[in-house]
């Protein structure tokens, strides 16, 4: 893929000059849009200032990318604050924009629904996944302690693939949930298609930066990599109220 690729170096890269280059003074931003969608292959949803004078900070549908204000350099990764305690300064601009970009997407969610509702995360899942399996076997005990999971599918092996044709096929199941526990418990699932968008499950979720799962998304739109057990997982909620 060419983001893998061009994404590969973590330090910061050199690429061509812009056409019509912006001065640090006057930047052209639609300029600089333009050549990461050409050099990338990315969307560019929003480019702003970056917490570092003189970068711009572009949310993509890859993640965020930061940019000299002359559109020469890029790099990609996460921003700290060693001030505010190592504080994750490429998550927080993500949190918010998270919230609003599952909106369109939130009656394809699979919603096992706690009894007693508290807390909602949302949770990037494959069938395949090992933790993503331990996760929902004890979707019991994540609904007694008040916390509904809304399923969003994120196929490992991407889009199209078998993988994304078997989450499809839980999606399109006359009972999406049963078909979900059903999965994540080695049984086959027959083949089924309908408007599932499971495609765009995926992107969205490779815009948010999952890279693995399952993912979890909080309320507050920050995300969690990996498996929370239920106790822990409130824990961290709570924490944030």
């Amino acid at each position: 893929m060419k983001l893998t690729r061009a994404l590969s170096l973590i330090f910061a890269l050199v690429v061509a000059p812009l056409a019509n280059a912006a001065t640090a003074t006057s930047p052209d931003t639609a300029a600089i849009k333009q050549k990461l969608t050409e050099m990338l292959d990315v969307e560019v949803i929003s480019m702003q200032d970056s917490p570092i004078e003189g970068l711009y900070q572009a949310m993509t549908n890859r993640g965020v990318l930061y940019i000299s204000r002359d559109g020469s350099k890029l790099f990609h990764g996460s921003l700290y604050d060693l001030d505010k305690g190592m504080k994750n300064l490429t998550e927080a601009a993500l949190a918010g924009p998270r919230l609003a970009m599952m909106k369109p997407l939130e009656d394809h969610m699979l919603v096992y629904k706690a009894k007693d509702e508290k807390h909602v995360v949302t949770v990037f899942t494959d069938v395949s996944c090992g933790y993503c399996r331990k996760l929902h076997s004890q979707m019991a005990d994540y609904n007694k302690l008040g916390i509904t999971v809304r399923y969003l599918a994120f196929p490992r092996a991407g889009v199209p693939s078998a993988n994304a044709d078997e989450m499809q096929a839980i999606w399109c199941a006359k009972d999406p949930l049963k078909a979900m526990t059903d999965a994540k418990a080695g049984q086959k699932i027959s083949a089924a298609t309908c408007d599932a968008k499971i495609a765009e499950q995926y992107e969205l979720g490779a815009s948010f930066g999952v890279n693995g799962t399952p993912a979890i998304v909080l309320e507050d739109g920050n995300m969690i990599p990996g498996y929370q057990p239920p106790a822990d997982l409130l824990r961290t909620l709570e924490a944030r109220q």
